[in-house]
């Protein structure tokens, strides 16, 4: 394995999982764009900014999976607030069962003396 490469590894993981927690956290409650960076930078090993946020957003909101509306802030001008769409629902559900069938899997073949599908007779 070349250098760097378990590092490119992570980048394209996170990556790729990226916008179903931000979907997780709009399951939770409708939230701005900066609060979305700041509780994604706050779980460890998300590293986020808002110039990888931004341009997610935009995306899951042309593919339907959030919708936007705007609400007067008491601290500045006014902010773009995402709420979660029916087919974002649907589309975090369908994640989470592929996510735990696939993290179950990578952790028995890290796990020394895991299980693997070969072992099973």
């Amino acid at each position: 394995m070349e250098p760097g490469a378990a590092s490119n590894a992570l980048s394209q993981l996170r990556r790729g999982v990226l916008e179903y927690c931000v979907l997780a956290l709009l399951r939770e409650e409708e939230r701005y764009g900066f609060e979305l960076v700041r509780s994604l930078s706050a779980v460890d090993g998300l590293v986020t900014s808002e110039g990888t946020i931004y341009p997610l957003l935009t995306r899951l909101r042309k593919e339907e999976l959030v919708t936007t509306f705007w609400q007067e802030s008491a601290s500045g001008p006014p902010r773009r607030y995402y709420r979660l769409t029916a087919a974002g629902g649907a589309a975090l559900a369908a994640f989470g069962d592929e996510w735990a069938r696939f993290r179950d899997g990578v952790d028995a073949l890290l796990t020394p003396g895991g299980r693997h599908d070969h072992d099973a007779a």
